[in-house]
């Protein structure tokens, strides 16, 4: 399973960026797909999560100004990002999983873009 992210850049405080992740290598029509952060000097956190039903799991801080989607059709998740800020400064990971209830357990991660807010 590979998954390649692009979108990412160099964008000012309040303005938008939209970051794009394609799955490929994988008929599996389950995977939970996703984006998590690291910003310099921190631990990688979660986004947001999107089920293959539709099912949405936010990080509280991030739910006003960000919005996860997902094309089946095209194993591709999304993530809008508006009203950005300087602390939103990171690199951006796509994320793949295996459902809970699906076992064997996979995961697997895409190499990152980083996105740069500036002041």
């Amino acid at each position: 399973v590979q998954l390649q992210a692009s979108g990412g850049g160099l964008v000012q405080a309040g303005g938008s960026l939209r970051l794009s992740c394609a799955l490929s290598g994988s008929t599996f029509s389950s995977y939970v797909m996703g984006w998590y952060r690291q910003a310099p000097g921190k631990q990688r956190e979660l986004v947001a999560t999107v089920s293959s039903g539709g099912s949405i799991n936010y990080a509280d801080s991030l739910k006003v100004r960000f919005t996860i989607s997902r094309d089946n059709t095209k194993n591709s998740v999304y993530l809008q990002m508006d009203s950005l800020e300087p602390e939103d400064t990171a690199v951006y990971y796509c994320n793949t999983k295996t459902p809970r209830w699906y076992r064997p357990k996979e995961e697997y991660w895409g190499k990152g873009t980083l996105v740069t807010v500036s002041s």
